[in-house]
């Protein structure tokens, strides 16, 4: 690999980074923050083509939101390249370590604020009942009315 310790130099680059993003942070431009991370934490002389394919890049940038978890899962990435013997991050090798569960309903509340107790509160409900419905395992009638207090509340479900 041709980085310079993966991914660790982000920090101090990513302050010169921050300025030219909206609040909304990386949201709108995951490709231009991928291929940013890459050229900042490449030796001189590496080109971002050399360490990732493109297929890769438009696969973290699809599945992945903030830029903590498209620096994590690069990390991740690259790691699982190395382990296994190659020079570049595959689109296979991506997909190998994405978390599976990115997009289900537990993390995507979790990541706007609205953790377990939050939820309890919000939905007037019981600890258990919170559980089964981040787990999928609630009632179909009960999860319908949860859904339905969340979008009133304006919570992306």
């Amino acid at each position: 690999m041709f980085l310079i310790c993966p991914l660790i130099r982000t920090r101090r680059a990513f302050r010169q980074f921050r300025p030219t993003f909206e609040f909304e942070g990386v949201s709108g431009s995951r490709r231009e923050f991928i291929a940013w991370l890459l050229k900042v934490c490449a030796q001189d002389g590496v080109k971002p083509a050399d360490l990732m394919d493109a297929d890769a890049i438009d696969l973290l940038a699809e599945r992945l939101r903030t830029a903590l978890q498209i620096e994590m899962h690069m990390t991740l990435a690259f790691e699982h390249a190395f382990r296994l013997g190659e020079s570049r991050v595959s689109a296979e090798v991506v997909e190998q370590v994405l978390s599976r569960a990115i997009d289900e309903l537990e993390p995507t509340l979790t990541r706007n604020g609205y953790d377990a107790p939050t939820l309890t509160a919000l939905l007037n409900a019981k600890p258990a009942e919170v559980r089964d419905f981040l787990a999928g395992t609630l009632p179909g009638d009960r999860t319908r009315e949860f859904t339905e207090q969340l979008r009133i509340a304006g919570v992306p479900v």
